[in-house]
């Protein structure tokens, strides 16, 4: 594959010299060059040799496709390309043929016939892209604003916010919905600050926000109205999703939203940046005295809690540290942020001493959950994180043979069930763990241990 382009490419750039001459010369050029890199340079050279439109629109394919988040749909890149700067509307005589696009980037970028989505001719290229960051200015901030302006054209803006699919009339609302709070982030201007303003205003009833919850959501935690309107969704929500400090410190400056204000799912702003890890918006909304960091959704799951349930170490460090914060607030399903954390291995959320995170003594380790009644050092043992489970076991108040309610299974069986052979021996160390407890199924942690293949655990003695 990287022969035949490297061939293509170096006859296209010896073909677009005028005279033999000049051919003769790209040729000595080429055998004495590096490869694709050099015909990538070459070819970029003659991009921006073009006619000024034609070199325009083929260098800004290649940003496209280079730093996008995901692979562009054709109509999708088409759509993008035909925004005008400070355009109110679409304009559908502006928007560029695919064949022009390809033409105009002169091969580099190719259509996946079996996506419909562009990419570039080699993954080489995308790493020269990398290399060669000065062959685009700002990229992200312009993206961020093709993104923004799109979305506050009047077409845009006159849909409803109940739409589940894409209209085919405005194919790039989702990818612009989706990212372009991924890309201000990134780069910003103060263009693209005004523009996001006014897209997150009234943004509960802006179709963005529908399109950003479907993609990210299941339909059943969405926080939507049965006719599928993201009612109570704010700008606040929006800001806090993205992570977006700069918008965030604008909106609230504006002061025309409730900082603690719910969605239909009972998550304020703090909540959702607590569930996305955004830890700079979290200490903005912190620094407020009306901000609630406690406050429970309807599924009573707290900040924490929900920076726990996703792995957000950085930011269960920043609540739990709040003396206003109660770390051991269960959801509806009993469990507590410290379940979490021990069951996605957040060693640091969990170590001791005291001033680090869910080291606090007001803590409680052995709290088990009402559905299967674990633990969290049940959980800790059950997905492997030795790590995780060494630190509660340094816990005196902790019980390391709990069985669940479920199954009558103890830490040391759900670690030997699941074959992880660090754990088992961490809680084989212990004097108050028993390896002869049995399950309801009269399974012991020895035999299910050796029904894995853990034979040298099974014969090993315990440590006095």
């Amino acid at each position: 594959m990287s022969s035949f382009l490297l061939v293509s490419l170096n006859i296209d750039a010896i073909l677009g010299e005028i005279t033999l001459h000049q051919r003769r010369k790209k040729l000595d050029e080429m055998t004495k060059g590096e490869g694709l890199v050099n015909a990538y340079a070459a070819t970029i050279s003659r991009i921006k040799a073009q006619q000024r439109s034609r070199s325009k629109l083929g260098m800004e394919v290649l940003m496209w496709v280079s730093h996008s988040e995901r692979p562009l749909h054709v109509d999708e890149l088409c759509h993008a390309l035909g925004v005008e700067e400070g355009s109110t509307d679409l304009n559908i005589r502006n928007i560029p043929a695919i064949e022009t696009l390809l033409t105009c980037s002169l091969g580099l970028v190719t259509v996946e016939k079996s996506s419909s989505t562009l990419r570039l001719v080699h993954y080489i290229l995308q790493e020269y892209l990398s290399c060669n960051p000065n062959l685009f200015i700002k990229p992200h901030s312009m993206i961020a604003e093709v993104c923004l302006t799109y979305l506050n054209f009047r077409q845009v803006r006159g849909c409803s916010p109940t739409c589940r699919w894409v209209p085919p009339t405005i194919p790039f609302v989702k990818y612009a919905s989706c990212y372009w709070g991924t890309h201000a982030k990134r780069e910003t201007t103060q263009s693209v600050k005004m523009l996001a303003l006014k897209v997150l205003d009234e943004y509960d009833k802006h179709i963005s926000s529908k399109m950003l919850l479907l993609h990210r959501m299941k339909v059943r935690d969405q926080p939507c109205d049965w006719g599928g309107r993201p009612r109570g969704f704010t700008g606040l929500h929006g800001a806090a999703y993205f992570g977006f400090v700069e918008i965030m410190v604008a909106l609230l400056e504006m002061d025309r939203w409730d900082v603690q204000a719910t969605d239909l799912k009972g998550d304020t702003a703090i909540a959702w940046a607590a569930r996305r890890g955004q830890e700079g918006v979290v200490g903005v909304l912190l620094q407020r005295n009306d901000v609630n960091p406690d406050t429970s959704n309807k599924c009573s799951r707290t900040p924490l809690l929900l920076a726990a349930e996703n792995g957000h170490e950085g930011v269960v460090k920043i609540l739990v540290e709040r003396s206003d914060v109660n770390p051991n607030t269960p959801d509806i399903y009993g469990w507590t942020p410290l379940s979490f954390v021990a069951k996605n291995g957040l060693e640091g959320a969990a170590r001791i001493p005291a001033r680090i995170p869910l080291g606090r003594n007001d803590v409680n380790p052995n709290t088990a959950d009402t559905s299967f009644g674990q633990t969290p050092l049940s959980l800790a043992a059950q997905n492997g994180h030795e790590g995780a489970v060494r630190i509660l076991l340094g816990r005196t108040s902790v019980n390391p043979d709990t069985a669940d309610t479920l199954f009558g299974q103890t830490p040391l069986s759900f670690a030997a069930k699941n074959g992880h052979e660090g754990v088992v021996r961490v809680l084989l160390e212990r004097n108050d763990v028993n390896p002869n407890t049995r399950d309801k199924y009269g399974q012991t942690p020895l035999s299910l241990a050796a029904k894995n293949g853990l034979e040298g655990i099974v014969t090993e003695r315990r440590h006095p």
